[in-house]
């Protein structure tokens, strides 16, 4: 019995851990409380217990932020899960290429999880997207991306039977749907979310590959529908470089920008 109390305040302190960080230096105790549904009394035990540990720090007015133990632990997690220097540099050229919002994902074990993202100078809000996010794989253009270039029977292990949750009125929730999507994905070599994951927001992502041939990443560009239709084709030149010198990178071990005719 006391194994799963103590378990349970630590996934309590978890919960405050991560609803500090999220709150940007704006959480209180009260708010905190509130929003966990945690007494208030034992909310500020385990905000002090953070404190003396360094994992969070507290601000005027009451505010909590997150602390310079839990910012060393991010860098380690990111060093961990993050891309290479060189395809995070790729990924950069990406983002100054289009200046839009642009992201990098990589498969492993099965999964594909976002692990970094630059910003564009006209940010779009792409609901509860962010570095460690591995949900929704039918919706996101990045994961049809990589799905469509998966063995099909590993694709259909993944997904049939399974509930396909409709994220926006324009999700595929349908399995022979997705399948039909992703085979136009793998004929032309990139894939679009048209307002799948976010409404009002659309993507372009193309799959990189190692020395295998096999999917081990994918780079992607949002933008609001508004100015999609009309950056389309510029997107998804730039979304298709970024990917091929990725794909380049990984075969040979070293970068090499690709001249301006490369697709031809």
């Amino acid at each position: 019995m006391r194994d799963k109390t103590v378990l349970h305040t630590l996934e309590r302190g978890l919960r405050v851990l991560e609803a500090v960080a999220a709150a940007d230096g704006t959480a209180t105790a009260k708010v905190l409380s509130r929003q966990l549904g945690i007494k208030l009394g034992t909310c500020y035990h385990l905000l002090r217990t953070l404190l003396t540990g360094g994992h969070v720090v507290r601000l005027p007015g009451g505010r909590y932020d997150v602390g310079p133990r839990a910012a060393s632990l991010n860098r380690h997690l990111q060093r961990r899960s993050g891309p290479s220097p060189e395809l995070s540099v790729i990924l950069t050229r990406l983002h100054n290429r289009t200046h839009e919002t642009s992201y990098i994902s990589g498969w492993h074990h099965g999964t594909l999880t976002l692990q970094h993202y630059l910003s564009g100078l006209h940010a779009v809000s792409v609901g509860n997207l962010d570095v460690g996010y591995t949900g929704h794989m039918h919706a996101r253009a990045s994961c049809k991306a990589v799905l469509a270039f998966l063995p099909e029977e590993q694709v259909a292990a993944m997904f049939e039977g399974v509930e396909l949750t409709a994220v926006t009125p324009a999700t595929i929730v349908d399995y022979d749907h997705l399948t039909v999507e992703l085979a136009r994905v793998r004929r032309q070599g990139y894939a679009v979310d048209r307002e799948e994951f976010s409404e009002g927001v659309c993507c372009v992502s193309a799959p990189f590959f190692d020395d295998t041939g096999a999917p081990t990443g994918a780079f992607t560009v949002s933008v609001p529908t508004t100015r999609f239709h009309e950056r389309r084709a510029t997107l998804t030149m730039a979304v298709r470089e970024a990917a091929a010198m990725a794909t380049g990178f990984l075969r040979a071990g070293h970068l090499t920008v690709l001249p301006a005719d490369w697709s031809r």
